[in-house]
């Protein structure tokens, strides 16, 4: 008597497989084709003309027990059920064998590798008696260290100058005692105003046609008319809006710019920085005797492209982050590195530094938010993305002044204004999934915050989240930022830097 291979009963109609040489039921088997189109033992390719019909004697097993006969309809759900179920069974008996199959390879590869570990510490501690024996021949003290001077220098936790972090310490006192009392300066601009900003000035054509495109802004709080420009053209350029003449073309990167800054303090020169995809950043500095800017330092801390570029409050150190999963602190007097982290778990694609200097908010591209104590490297706390998120680029960070709140991106179209005292959204804005953020940034009163993207950039009312204003002309804004006292918004868009403010009174 035959037995079917699937469901291991005599078959009602037997066939046998030429691929498998097995006898299956043949309502089983073209079940089984129709579903997977190969063959269940040997997994070759199988098609219904690859069966053959046996020709037994009696040409049929005999029949099942009946049960329930006078429903009909009822037999022939449950029959269609059971081939279900056989199937089914069938189909978890080989996922069962596969498991078994791959536990075995993985307790045998263990197995392997706790006995090369035994072996090495073996020869290891065997060395070490060798050596120890050799020092005692020739009347050296051994050393009192046993353990692994590389584990040691690998596990280590880098430390911070106690200078650095002295300054640091006295810019937070300084910073984080005025705050609660810092109110907007005289003149900012308020909401109202805000709402009837339109587009003033436009300074077409800058950087080149090929490749185009402005990809980093920022504008100078010292000489409100001047801003600088970094450039898929792996160009920097430093232009003034009331001459409408580019002050300078400042070459050196190999790949797309992908953030610039202006350090700008009182009694030192003038610093622009800028960081790149190609893994460095550069600082010019302004020559007073022939009126230019010219190369000052190049910083090659990093093996992935520089994704994140901040001044720290204290304008004496920079601030790198970096998409090899590490950030950096550089001191911008002696043009040294005095800081960098170790390779964390994500890499990092955003950066963000608390107005009190003393926590770091970096973003990664897997959705979440890691904030770091800049004083000793320690991590603080980590910002989890909304569960039903679908996966996004934390592209954009910016604290508030009063340093409560962090603005990100909360998935490719909305952004969260996080309340770092509870480390929860205090709100969330939705954009309208056509539109795709590209920065996040906060005016310097904490009054608004301004979102720039695939259709133009919103401005919205930080406590009331009402939408103050859209700025949609020129179409997509790569970066964008609050000009001095919220008075203007400033926005790259393709080739062109627009400029949004209130219209001149007539």
């Amino acid at each position: 008597m035959f037995f079917c291979a699937l469901s291991g009963e005599p078959p009602q109609e037997p066939v046998v497989s030429v691929k498998s040489g097995k006898v299956y039921e043949r309502r089983l088997i073209l079940k089984y084709i129709t579903e997977n189109g190969t063959d269940p033992i040997t997994g070759d390719k199988l098609e219904e003309s690859d069966l053959v019909v046996i020709k037994a004697s009696p040409e049929t097993s005999a029949p099942r027990t009946p049960s329930q006969t006078s429903i009909p309809a009822l037999l022939r759900t449950l029959q269609d059920e059971w081939d279900a179920l056989v199937l089914e069974t069938f189909a978890l008996k080989q996922q069962y064998n596969s498991t078994r199959q791959e536990l075995s390879y993985a307790l045998y590869n263990q197995d392997a590798a706790n006995r090369v570990v035994a072996r090495l510490i073996r020869e290891r501690d065997a060395a070490r008696e060798a050596l120890g024996n050799v020092q005692a021949s020739m009347g050296i003290a051994p050393s009192a260290a046993t353990e692994d001077v590389e584990m040691n220098d690998e596990n280590a936790a880098p430390a911070m100058p106690e200078d650095i972090v002295a300054q640091i310490d006295e810019t937070h006192l300084a910073l984080s005692s005025a705050r609660k009392k810092r109110k907007p300066p005289p003149g900012y601009a308020s909401a109202a105003e805000i709402k009837s900003y339109t587009a003033k000035h436009t300074i077409p054509s800058l950087h080149s046609s090929s490749p185009s495109g402005i990809t980093s802004l920022a504008v100078s709080n010292a000489s409100p008319s001047q801003f600088l420009t970094g450039g898929n053209d792996k160009i920097v350029q430093l232009y003034d809006r009331d001459t409408d003449k580019v002050l300078a073309s400042l070459k050196g990167h190999t790949k797309k710019i992908n953030h610039v800054a202006f350090r700008e303090r009182e009694g030192e020169p003038t610093l622009l920085l800028s960081g790149g995809a190609d893994k460095i950043a550069k600082i010019w500095s302004h020559d007073s005797s022939s009126g230019e800017y010219i190369p000052k330092h190049t910083i090659r801390a990093h093996k992935g492209e520089i994704t994140g570029l901040t001044i720290h409050p204290r304008s004496t150190l920079l601030t790198l982050a970096s998409a090899d999963k590490t950030y950096s602190l550089h001191d911008l007097s002696t043009l040294t590195q005095v800081f960098q982290s170790t390779p964390a778990e994500d890499a990092f694609s955003s950066l963000g530094v608390h107005p009190d200097g003393t926590l770091l908010a970096l973003g990664t591209p897997g959705s979440k938010i890691h904030i770091y104590d800049i004083r000793t490297g320690a991590f603080a706390a980590i910002l989890d993305p909304p569960e039903d998120a679908a996966p996004f680029t934390v592209n954009s960070l910016s604290f508030s002044e009063n340093g409560y709140h962090l603005l990100a991106p909360s998935s490719l179209s909305t952004v969260a204004v996080w309340d770092l005292r509870k480390r929860k959204t205090a709100h969330t804005i939705d954009l309208g999934e056509s539109f795709k953020v590209n920065k996040v940034a906060y005016d310097t009163s904490a009054q608004f915050l301004g979102v720039a993207g695939s259709q133009g950039a919103r401005v919205f009312a930080h406590k009331s989240w009402e939408e103050l204003s859209r700025l949609e002309e020129g179409g997509e804004i790569s970066d964008f930022v609050f000009g001095v006292q919220g008075r203007e918004i400033w926005g790259a868009t393709g080739r062109e830097v627009r400029i949004w403010g209130s219209a001149p009174a007539e």
